[in-house]
């Protein structure tokens, strides 16, 4: 089984999807979507972006390598009545059947980053994309202070260290890094740009309540709870979360926590 796959169908993300629906709508409306644009919308979850996509009038298929996912996206999609979209599974390292020069866009947010071997990922984004069309990434930054790269990071402190051979996914936070990739894939220096933007998490409940999410839902956050387990350090992963969650928490309603979260927003213009 391909572990990348079993990490993301591990719980039920759509459970943290449901606090990023607002921030996905918002960064949508950055992209320029016009009616009957082909988007290619990969690492899609149950539609974050690829939702609002369709909405705008694009003809949107999602790829993602969760099954779970690709049939909530579906199931979303059906209940908006949005028959411009529609989900699939996928490893975007590898998107067999999807033809090359086939999308005038490709948007990957907190998706394609988490897929193993990079340059594969980079070369796949831009073989399936017409002359002319972008390529937009939402990746989190390593070390970054806020709320997504420092769950990561506590996590990974309490899980084994990963594999030999294993590419951070963060990586893909960092521009050289970037850079380095989709210019082995063909792509001219000058073709990529980049930006700091803002994604925002909007829970209802308290801070301490967001943090059962991440635990019983979020796949990186449910192994780490797992080997805390083992070492005994269950409590001492919980209040890290805990107090991370509750300092960056910025609303002013003691029953809705909002966590605003820094990302890398990568634009490659072929």
């Amino acid at each position: 089984m391909n572990p990348n796959k079993v990490l993301w169908e591990k719980g039920d993300f759509t459970r943290i999807a449901e606090t990023m629906r607002k921030s996905g709508e918002a960064l949508v409306e950055k992209f320029g979507i016009t009616k009957g644009l082909k988007v290619l919308d990969l690492g899609c979850g149950d539609g974050t972006t690829a939702i609002p996509e369709a909405k705008r009038g694009a003809d949107v298929l999602g790829v993602d390598i969760a099954g779970n996912l690709v049939a909530a996206g579906n199931k979303r999609a059906k209940q908006l009545g949005l028959a411009n979209c529609r989900f699939q599974e996928g490893d975007a390292s590898d998107m067999q059947g999807v033809q090359d020069r086939s999308f005038d866009l490709l948007v990957s947010i907190f998706g394609a980053m988490f897929a193993p071997k990079p340059f594969d990922v980079a070369k796949e984004m831009v073989r399936v994309i017409r002359p002319g069309g972008r390529i937009i990434m939402g990746n989190w930054i390593p070390n970054d202070p806020t709320l997504v790269a420092q769950i990561l990071k506590i996590s990974s402190a309490f899980t084994p260290p990963p594999p030999e051979g294993f590419v951070s996914p963060m990586t893909w936070g960092v521009e050289s890094s970037v850079t380095e990739r989709f210019v082995a894939a063909g792509v001219p220096v000058e073709k990529l740009s980049f930006a700091r933007d803002t994604f925002t998490f909007d829970c209802p409940g308290t801070p301490a309540e967001f943090v059962g999410r991440f635990k019983n839902y979020y796949g990186p956050t449910m192994n780490a709870f797992e080997a805390a387990d083992k070492s005994g350090r269950v409590a001492d992963l919980q209040r890290q979360l805990e107090d991370l969650f509750e300092t960056q928490d910025k609303s002013a309603c003691k029953d809705i926590t909002s966590i605003p979260a820094t990302f890398l927003r990568v634009t490659v213009t072929l």
